[in-house]
């Protein structure tokens, strides 16, 4: 039997700061260009103002850092406040991966954790067997530096 890898992952950085304070971050959107090495701007769209479940953003998106660069349609998947902040890429028929940010109190600050998760269709599947050991080194320290980007702003 052959094992598929995983088609996602998630890293983890702890903030000596409150989940309110770390929310703010995660869910502004338009702030993800300060911390994100590839996402460099992003803007709410459809009529969508802020942070809420079915909002709709774009993010102007420079594929690892250095192109192609495109806009990447997305949409809040879920949205409990101080702790889950998750929104889907792709078009409304098909999402191509989700992407969100969990929050733990923990040793009296947040145990933030950011994580992505391909969808499990034919072709992310056949994509992530081929590049996936790349892609997915080029996501975990892209969410390492997205991370700590966050530590420095909300620690300071």
């Amino acid at each position: 039997m052959i094992k598929l890898p995983s088609l996602g992952d998630e890293v983890s950085v702890w903030m000596d700061a409150t989940p309110a304070e770390v929310w703010d971050l995660v869910s502004d959107v338009t702030r993800i260009g300060e911390f994100s090495p590839e996402t460099f701007e992003a803007k709410w769209t459809r009529g969508s103002t802020g942070p809420e479940v079915g909002a709709y953003f774009a993010g102007h998106v420079k594929r690892n850092g250095v192109g192609p660069t495109y806009w990447s349609p997305c949409r809040v998947t879920a949205c409990e406040v101080e702790k889950v902040f998750e929104f889907a890429v792709g078009t409304d028929a098909i999402t191509v991966n989700n992407w969100g940010y969990r929050l733990e109190p923990k040793d009296g600050g947040t145990l933030v954790t950011e994580y992505f998760r391909m969808e499990p269709s034919l072709f992310t599947r056949v994509y992530w067997t081929l590049l996936g050991a790349l892609r997915g080194r080029t996501n975990r320290n892209g969410m390492r530096t997205t991370l700590e980007r966050m530590k420095a702003v909300v620690e300071q």
